[in-house]
Protein backbone atom coordinates (compact mmCIF):
# COMPACT_ATOMS: atom_id res chain seq x y z
CA UNK A 1 0.00 0.00 0.00
CA UNK A 2 1.68 3.75 -1.06
CA UNK A 3 0.85 6.48 1.26
CA UNK A 4 0.43 9.92 0.70
CA UNK A 5 -1.19 13.27 2.06
CA UNK A 6 -2.95 13.77 -0.46
CA UNK A 7 -4.87 11.11 -3.17
CA UNK A 8 -6.29 13.33 -6.17
CA UNK A 9 -8.74 11.14 -8.40
CA UNK A 10 -8.45 12.67 -12.24
CA UNK A 11 -5.75 13.76 -14.30
CA UNK A 12 -7.32 16.00 -16.31
CA UNK A 13 -6.75 20.04 -15.55
CA UNK A 14 -8.50 20.33 -12.46
CA UNK A 15 -6.74 17.70 -10.96
CA UNK A 16 -3.45 18.54 -12.07
CA UNK A 17 -3.93 22.36 -10.79
CA UNK A 18 -5.02 21.21 -7.36
CA UNK A 19 -1.64 18.74 -7.74
CA UNK A 20 0.85 21.45 -8.74
CA UNK A 21 -0.60 23.88 -5.91
CA UNK A 22 -0.70 21.34 -3.11
CA UNK A 23 3.16 20.17 -3.95
CA UNK A 24 3.99 23.92 -3.84
CA UNK A 25 3.01 23.43 -0.21
CA UNK A 26 4.93 20.27 0.47
CA UNK A 27 2.61 17.92 0.45
CA UNK A 28 3.10 14.40 -0.80
CA UNK A 29 0.21 13.89 -3.72
CA UNK A 30 -0.36 10.95 -5.61
CA UNK A 31 -2.91 11.54 -8.79
CA UNK A 32 -4.36 8.66 -9.49
CA UNK A 33 -5.72 8.73 -13.49
CA UNK A 34 -7.90 6.11 -15.23
CA UNK A 35 -7.29 6.78 -18.34
CA UNK A 36 -3.36 5.74 -20.81
CA UNK A 37 -2.45 9.90 -20.40
CA UNK A 38 -4.02 12.54 -18.44
CA UNK A 39 -6.48 14.96 -20.18
CA UNK A 40 -8.03 12.58 -22.15
CA UNK A 41 -11.56 13.28 -22.32
CA UNK A 42 -12.33 17.26 -21.47
CA UNK A 43 -9.23 19.00 -21.36
CA UNK A 44 -7.31 17.19 -23.81
CA UNK A 45 -10.92 18.61 -26.56
CA UNK A 46 -10.91 22.20 -25.45
CA UNK A 47 -10.38 25.15 -27.89
CA UNK A 48 -9.84 27.29 -24.54
CA UNK A 49 -9.98 30.88 -24.48
CA UNK A 50 -9.40 33.05 -21.86
CA UNK A 51 -11.99 35.64 -21.18
CA UNK A 52 -12.79 37.72 -18.00
CA UNK A 53 -16.56 38.44 -19.11
CA UNK A 54 -17.73 35.07 -20.96
CA UNK A 55 -19.04 32.24 -18.32
CA UNK A 56 -21.23 32.67 -14.89
CA UNK A 57 -20.40 34.88 -12.60
CA UNK A 58 -18.03 32.68 -9.92
CA UNK A 59 -16.41 32.03 -13.57
CA UNK A 60 -15.59 35.25 -14.74
CA UNK A 61 -14.48 36.23 -11.17
CA UNK A 62 -12.14 33.08 -11.10
CA UNK A 63 -10.96 34.19 -14.44
CA UNK A 64 -9.67 37.61 -13.50
CA UNK A 65 -7.97 35.86 -10.56
CA UNK A 66 -6.05 33.06 -13.11
CA UNK A 67 -4.64 36.26 -14.77
CA UNK A 68 -1.71 36.69 -13.35
CA UNK A 69 -0.42 33.17 -13.47
CA UNK A 70 -1.23 33.12 -17.31
CA UNK A 71 0.23 36.47 -17.80
CA UNK A 72 3.62 35.54 -16.41
CA UNK A 73 3.51 32.22 -15.59
CA UNK A 74 6.55 30.31 -12.44
CA UNK A 75 10.08 30.40 -14.39
CA UNK A 76 10.23 27.18 -16.51
CA UNK A 77 6.76 26.31 -16.30
CA UNK A 78 6.26 26.39 -20.39
CA UNK A 79 9.09 27.00 -23.16
CA UNK A 80 6.78 29.16 -24.81
CA UNK A 81 3.35 31.72 -23.51
CA UNK A 82 0.45 30.68 -22.67
CA UNK A 83 -1.43 33.25 -23.96
CA UNK A 84 -1.72 34.37 -27.68
CA UNK A 85 -3.74 37.66 -28.93
CA UNK A 86 -7.49 36.81 -29.80
CA UNK A 87 -9.49 38.79 -28.63
CA UNK A 88 -13.55 38.34 -27.72
CA UNK A 89 -16.82 39.57 -28.92
CA UNK A 90 -20.56 38.63 -27.64
CA UNK A 91 -23.13 39.78 -29.71
CA UNK A 92 -26.91 40.76 -28.18
CA UNK A 93 -30.03 40.60 -30.22
CA UNK A 94 -33.19 42.13 -29.52
CA UNK A 95 -34.66 41.69 -26.23
CA UNK A 96 -31.21 40.92 -24.86
CA UNK A 97 -30.13 44.81 -23.78
CA UNK A 98 -29.77 44.13 -20.37
CA UNK A 99 -27.53 41.14 -20.49
CA UNK A 100 -25.41 42.94 -22.43
CA UNK A 101 -25.50 45.92 -20.16
CA UNK A 102 -24.73 43.89 -17.15
CA UNK A 103 -21.96 42.44 -19.29
CA UNK A 104 -20.44 45.08 -19.91
CA UNK A 105 -20.59 46.96 -16.61
CA UNK A 106 -19.47 44.06 -14.62
CA UNK A 107 -16.21 43.55 -16.81
CA UNK A 108 -15.41 46.85 -16.43
CA UNK A 109 -16.00 46.53 -12.95
CA UNK A 110 -13.88 43.76 -12.42
CA UNK A 111 -10.74 45.56 -14.24
CA UNK A 112 -11.08 44.17 -17.96
CA UNK A 113 -11.35 46.55 -21.63
CA UNK A 114 -14.58 45.54 -22.66
CA UNK A 115 -15.82 47.67 -25.83
CA UNK A 116 -18.75 48.20 -26.55
CA UNK A 117 -19.80 47.90 -30.31
CA UNK A 118 -22.57 48.85 -32.28
CA UNK A 119 -24.36 46.39 -35.35
CA UNK A 120 -22.40 48.49 -37.91
CA UNK A 121 -18.40 47.96 -35.92
CA UNK A 122 -19.34 44.81 -35.55
CA UNK A 123 -19.94 44.00 -39.20
CA UNK A 124 -16.36 45.72 -39.61
CA UNK A 125 -14.79 43.76 -37.56
CA UNK A 126 -16.06 40.42 -38.69
CA UNK A 127 -17.75 41.05 -42.36
CA UNK A 128 -19.58 37.95 -42.50
CA UNK A 129 -22.12 38.89 -39.95
CA UNK A 130 -25.40 39.62 -40.53
CA UNK A 131 -25.49 42.13 -38.04
CA UNK A 132 -29.19 42.90 -39.14
CA UNK A 133 -30.29 40.79 -36.24
CA UNK A 134 -28.29 42.26 -33.05
CA UNK A 135 -28.22 45.39 -31.52
CA UNK A 136 -24.61 45.31 -30.74
CA UNK A 137 -21.51 43.88 -28.79
CA UNK A 138 -19.40 44.06 -26.33
CA UNK A 139 -15.58 43.31 -27.42
CA UNK A 140 -13.13 42.19 -24.70
CA UNK A 141 -10.17 43.24 -26.56
CA UNK A 142 -7.56 41.54 -24.54
CA UNK A 143 -9.21 37.84 -24.56
CA UNK A 144 -6.68 35.01 -25.05
CA UNK A 145 -6.14 31.72 -26.70
CA UNK A 146 -4.82 29.75 -24.59
CA UNK A 147 -2.30 26.86 -25.24
CA UNK A 148 -4.23 24.12 -23.20
CA UNK A 149 -1.03 21.36 -23.95
CA UNK A 150 1.52 24.02 -22.42
CA UNK A 151 -1.07 24.55 -19.63
CA UNK A 152 -1.51 20.88 -18.46
CA UNK A 153 1.65 20.19 -19.02
CA UNK A 154 3.22 22.64 -17.40
CA UNK A 155 1.68 21.70 -14.23
CA UNK A 156 2.58 18.10 -15.01
CA UNK A 157 6.05 18.52 -15.52
CA UNK A 158 6.19 21.22 -12.25
CA UNK A 159 4.39 18.13 -10.48
CA UNK A 160 6.74 15.78 -11.61
CA UNK A 161 9.83 18.04 -10.41
CA UNK A 162 8.45 18.51 -6.65
CA UNK A 163 8.54 14.65 -6.33
CA UNK A 164 4.21 14.06 -7.30
CA UNK A 165 3.37 10.93 -8.81
CA UNK A 166 1.11 10.19 -11.70
CA UNK A 167 -0.79 6.55 -11.77
CA UNK A 168 -2.57 6.29 -15.11
CA UNK A 169 -4.60 3.21 -15.73
CA UNK A 170 -5.78 3.52 -12.12
CA UNK A 171 -9.65 3.34 -12.25
CA UNK A 172 -10.90 3.30 -8.98
CA UNK A 173 -12.75 0.42 -8.05
CA UNK A 174 -13.40 0.78 -4.40
CA UNK A 175 -12.88 3.50 -1.57
CA UNK A 176 -13.12 2.67 2.20
CA UNK A 177 -12.91 5.11 5.56
CA UNK A 178 -10.01 3.15 7.94
CA UNK A 179 -9.58 5.62 11.09
CA UNK A 180 -8.81 8.54 9.69
CA UNK A 181 -7.48 7.44 6.21
CA UNK A 182 -8.91 6.34 2.88
CA UNK A 183 -7.52 3.51 1.41
CA UNK A 184 -8.49 3.45 -2.21
CA UNK A 185 -8.39 0.45 -4.46
CA UNK A 186 -7.56 0.02 -7.98
CA UNK A 187 -9.18 -1.92 -10.39
CA UNK A 188 -5.52 -3.80 -10.08
CA UNK A 189 -6.03 -4.02 -6.61
CA UNK A 190 -3.10 -1.54 -6.52
CA UNK A 191 -4.05 0.08 -2.83
CA UNK A 192 -3.18 4.03 -1.80
CA UNK A 193 -3.73 5.58 1.17
CA UNK A 194 -3.96 8.73 2.16
CA UNK A 195 -5.89 11.25 5.00
CA UNK A 196 -7.82 13.38 1.99
CA UNK A 197 -9.35 12.26 -1.28
CA UNK A 198 -9.65 15.06 -3.83
CA UNK A 199 -12.61 14.14 -6.07
CA UNK A 200 -11.35 15.81 -9.64
CA UNK A 201 -12.84 13.29 -11.83
CA UNK A 202 -14.69 15.29 -14.29
CA UNK A 203 -18.06 13.70 -15.54
CA UNK A 204 -17.21 10.64 -13.25
CA UNK A 205 -17.38 12.51 -9.73
CA UNK A 206 -20.52 10.83 -8.98
CA UNK A 207 -19.59 7.32 -9.85
CA UNK A 208 -16.52 7.90 -7.20
CA UNK A 209 -18.14 9.62 -4.65
CA UNK A 210 -20.41 6.53 -4.58
CA UNK A 211 -17.30 4.24 -4.92
CA UNK A 212 -16.76 6.09 -1.38
CA UNK A 213 -20.52 5.70 -0.04
CA UNK A 214 -20.21 9.45 -0.40
CA UNK A 215 -23.54 10.94 -1.54
CA UNK A 216 -23.15 12.11 -5.09
CA UNK A 217 -24.02 15.84 -5.97
CA UNK A 218 -25.97 15.35 -9.02
CA UNK A 219 -23.49 16.29 -11.27
CA UNK A 220 -24.71 16.04 -14.95
CA UNK A 221 -22.38 15.47 -18.37
CA UNK A 222 -23.26 17.32 -21.46
CA UNK A 223 -21.86 16.75 -24.69
CA UNK A 224 -20.01 19.66 -26.47
CA UNK A 225 -19.60 20.10 -30.11
CA UNK A 226 -17.42 21.25 -32.14
CA UNK A 227 -16.96 21.41 -36.40
CA UNK A 228 -14.52 22.66 -38.58
CA UNK A 229 -15.62 24.84 -41.75
CA UNK A 230 -14.01 26.01 -44.39
CA UNK A 231 -13.77 29.72 -45.27
CA UNK A 232 -14.35 31.00 -49.24
CA UNK A 233 -11.57 31.98 -51.06
CA UNK A 234 -10.24 35.81 -50.56
CA UNK A 235 -11.44 36.04 -46.49
CA UNK A 236 -9.05 36.24 -44.01
CA UNK A 237 -10.17 35.64 -40.83
CA UNK A 238 -6.79 35.76 -39.04
CA UNK A 239 -7.21 38.43 -37.12
CA UNK A 240 -11.04 37.75 -36.00
CA UNK A 241 -11.82 37.18 -32.49
CA UNK A 242 -13.90 34.43 -30.86
CA UNK A 243 -17.26 35.39 -31.21
CA UNK A 244 -20.47 34.12 -29.64
CA UNK A 245 -23.90 35.04 -29.10
CA UNK A 246 -24.73 36.15 -25.39
CA UNK A 247 -27.03 33.74 -24.57
CA UNK A 248 -24.82 31.00 -26.02
CA UNK A 249 -26.33 29.43 -28.76
CA UNK A 250 -23.22 29.22 -31.03
CA UNK A 251 -19.49 30.27 -31.36
CA UNK A 252 -16.94 30.37 -33.38
CA UNK A 253 -12.74 31.30 -33.35
CA UNK A 254 -10.50 31.27 -36.62
CA UNK A 255 -8.42 27.80 -36.23
CA UNK A 256 -5.44 27.60 -39.50
CA UNK A 257 -7.08 29.52 -42.16
CA UNK A 258 -10.80 27.88 -40.82
CA UNK A 259 -13.67 28.11 -38.41
CA UNK A 260 -14.18 26.07 -35.38
CA UNK A 261 -17.70 26.09 -34.92
CA UNK A 262 -19.69 25.08 -32.00
CA UNK A 263 -23.64 25.31 -31.29
CA UNK A 264 -22.70 25.65 -27.65
CA UNK A 265 -24.76 22.53 -27.06
CA UNK A 266 -24.79 20.92 -23.80
CA UNK A 267 -26.79 17.25 -24.01
CA UNK A 268 -27.38 15.35 -21.18
CA UNK A 269 -25.07 12.29 -21.57
CA UNK A 270 -23.86 9.66 -19.38
CA UNK A 271 -19.89 9.90 -18.51
CA UNK A 272 -17.97 8.03 -21.74
CA UNK A 273 -15.82 8.39 -24.17
CA UNK A 274 -18.15 10.77 -26.09
CA UNK A 275 -18.73 10.67 -30.19
CA UNK A 276 -20.41 13.87 -32.24
CA UNK A 277 -23.75 12.97 -33.22
CA UNK A 278 -24.53 13.83 -37.30
CA UNK A 279 -27.68 16.03 -35.79
CA UNK A 280 -25.69 18.40 -33.76
CA UNK A 281 -23.24 19.20 -36.84
CA UNK A 282 -26.33 19.73 -38.90
CA UNK A 283 -27.64 22.15 -36.26
CA UNK A 284 -24.17 23.72 -36.19
CA UNK A 285 -23.91 24.56 -39.28
CA UNK A 286 -27.41 25.57 -39.79
CA UNK A 287 -26.64 28.40 -36.91
CA UNK A 288 -23.73 29.56 -38.26
CA UNK A 289 -25.50 29.76 -41.91
CA UNK A 290 -28.20 31.92 -39.92
CA UNK A 291 -25.93 34.37 -38.11
CA UNK A 292 -23.61 34.98 -41.68
CA UNK A 293 -23.55 35.15 -44.70
CA UNK A 294 -21.14 31.81 -45.62
CA UNK A 295 -22.93 29.22 -47.25
CA UNK A 296 -21.37 25.75 -46.40
CA UNK A 297 -21.63 22.75 -48.51
CA UNK A 298 -19.60 20.10 -46.13
CA UNK A 299 -18.24 20.75 -43.25
CA UNK A 300 -14.96 19.12 -42.29
CA UNK A 301 -13.66 17.07 -39.10
CA UNK A 302 -16.29 17.08 -36.54
CA UNK A 303 -15.62 15.68 -32.73
CA UNK A 304 -17.25 16.25 -29.66
CA UNK A 305 -16.40 16.49 -25.40
CA UNK A 306 -18.09 16.06 -22.15
CA UNK A 307 -19.41 19.09 -19.86
CA UNK A 308 -19.91 18.61 -16.69
CA UNK A 309 -22.36 20.69 -14.81
CA UNK A 310 -24.13 20.79 -11.20
CA UNK A 311 -27.95 22.26 -11.04
CA UNK A 312 -26.96 25.65 -10.33
CA UNK A 313 -24.73 25.87 -13.12
CA UNK A 314 -21.30 26.68 -10.54
CA UNK A 315 -18.53 24.87 -9.85
CA UNK A 316 -17.94 23.02 -6.38
CA UNK A 317 -14.72 23.26 -4.52
CA UNK A 318 -14.61 22.21 -0.87
CA UNK A 319 -14.63 19.33 1.93
CA UNK A 320 -17.97 17.14 2.01
CA UNK A 321 -19.83 18.33 5.47
CA UNK A 322 -20.35 14.01 5.65
CA UNK A 323 -17.46 12.46 5.13
CA UNK A 324 -14.27 13.78 6.72
CA UNK A 325 -11.15 14.30 4.09
CA UNK A 326 -13.46 14.55 1.11
CA UNK A 327 -12.91 16.93 -1.43
CA UNK A 328 -15.16 18.38 -4.12
CA UNK A 329 -12.92 19.38 -7.63
CA UNK A 330 -15.44 19.62 -9.94
CA UNK A 331 -18.22 21.09 -12.03
CA UNK A 332 -16.45 23.91 -13.80
CA UNK A 333 -19.21 23.33 -17.15
CA UNK A 334 -16.23 24.14 -19.87
CA UNK A 335 -14.65 26.61 -18.03
CA UNK A 336 -11.89 24.65 -16.06
CA UNK A 337 -8.91 25.67 -18.46
CA UNK A 338 -9.53 29.87 -17.80
CA UNK A 339 -9.96 29.41 -14.56
CA UNK A 340 -7.17 26.82 -13.48
CA UNK A 341 -4.39 28.71 -11.83
CA UNK A 342 -7.46 30.14 -9.39
CA UNK A 343 -9.13 27.07 -8.66
CA UNK A 344 -6.20 25.24 -7.99
CA UNK A 345 -4.83 27.64 -5.52
CA UNK A 346 -8.24 28.03 -4.07
CA UNK A 347 -8.33 24.30 -3.54
CA UNK A 348 -4.73 24.05 -2.09
CA UNK A 349 -5.27 26.56 0.36
CA UNK A 350 -8.84 24.35 1.70
CA UNK A 351 -7.62 21.56 1.79
CA UNK A 352 -4.25 23.03 4.06
CA UNK A 353 -6.62 24.92 6.09
CA UNK A 354 -5.29 28.46 5.05
CA UNK A 355 -6.68 31.55 3.67
CA UNK A 356 -7.41 32.18 -0.01
CA UNK A 357 -5.37 34.74 -1.55
CA UNK A 358 -5.85 38.57 -0.80
CA UNK A 359 -6.61 39.20 -4.48
CA UNK A 360 -9.72 36.64 -4.34
CA UNK A 361 -11.11 38.16 -1.53
CA UNK A 362 -11.14 41.07 -3.41
CA UNK A 363 -13.15 40.24 -6.39
CA UNK A 364 -15.56 38.37 -3.87
CA UNK A 365 -14.68 34.76 -4.20
CA UNK A 366 -15.98 32.79 -1.22
CA UNK A 367 -16.01 29.56 0.24
CA UNK A 368 -19.49 29.58 0.13
CA UNK A 369 -19.88 30.08 -3.72
CA UNK A 370 -17.74 27.15 -4.26
CA UNK A 371 -19.45 24.65 -1.18
CA UNK A 372 -20.69 21.02 -1.68
CA UNK A 373 -23.09 21.95 0.68
CA UNK A 374 -24.40 25.27 -0.88
CA UNK A 375 -28.66 25.58 -1.22
CA UNK A 376 -28.32 25.21 -5.06
CA UNK A 377 -26.97 21.88 -4.85
CA UNK A 378 -28.68 20.61 -1.27
CA UNK A 379 -32.07 19.21 -3.02
CA UNK A 380 -29.67 17.46 -5.33
CA UNK A 381 -27.85 15.31 -3.25
CA UNK A 382 -29.05 11.74 -1.72
CA UNK A 383 -27.23 9.15 0.21
CA UNK A 384 -25.98 6.54 -1.79
CA UNK A 385 -26.99 2.57 -1.52
CA UNK A 386 -25.27 0.81 1.89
Amino acid sequence: MTSADIIIIGGGIAGMSAAYFLAQKGKKVIVLEREDQPGYHCTGRSAALYSETYGPKIIRKMSTASRSFFLTPPEGFTDHPILTPRGMLIMAMPGEETQLDELLTEGRANGADVQALTPDQIGELIPIIDTRQFIGGALEPAAMDIDVHALHWGFIRQFKKMNGTIVTRAHVAKMEKTGDNWVVTTHRNDQFTAPVVVNAAGAWVDEVACAANVAPLGITPKRRTAVMVDLPAGINAEKWPMTATIEEGLYFKPDAGRLLVSPADATPTTPQDIQPEELDVAITIDRLMTMTNLNVGRPGESWAGLRSFFADGDPVSGFDTNKKGFYWLAGQGGYGIQTAPAMGEFAACMICGEDIPERMKQLGITQDALSPARPGLAAQTTEPAS
